[in-house]
């Protein structure tokens, strides 16, 4: 909150943590996004398990984006379950990168979701 207006002046980041490629692509560019001061990184298991400080973190920032590691949203549905609504939303496997089993993180990938997320 800004010490003049009161309004929330953070960007929120929340990503997908699933055990593929994907999802760890998610979690690893909210990472960075969060360690270059970018955005704060929010935690959507505590959000997912009704933390109130998380969920009133998320819902008092000024922007809120969701990772998505695929198609099945998971992070973005655990955020609209609390009412938590979403500025923008980047789906990893839509930027061209295949789901797989591999947890390997490849540098490239990794900056592709960066570029998307913003």
């Amino acid at each position: 909150m800004t010490a003049e207006s009161g309004a929330p002046c953070e960007r929120l980041v929340l990503a997908c943590g699933g055990g593929t490629n994907v999802g760890q692509l998610a979690n690893e560019a909210a990472f960075r996004l969060a360690l270059q001061g970018r955005f704060s990184f929010g935690s959507l298991a505590a959000i997912a398990a009704g933390n109130a400080g998380a969920i009133e973190q998320a819902r008092t920032a000024a922007e809120r984006i969701v990772i998505d590691g695929c198609e099945e949203h998971c992070a973005r549905r655990v955020a609209e379950c609390v009412g938590l609504l979403v500025d923008r939303h980047v789906v990893v496997t839509e930027l061209g990168i295949a789901k797989t089993a591999d947890l390997a993180l490849y540098e490239e990938d990794v900056a592709a979701v960066l570029v998307a997320a913003g």
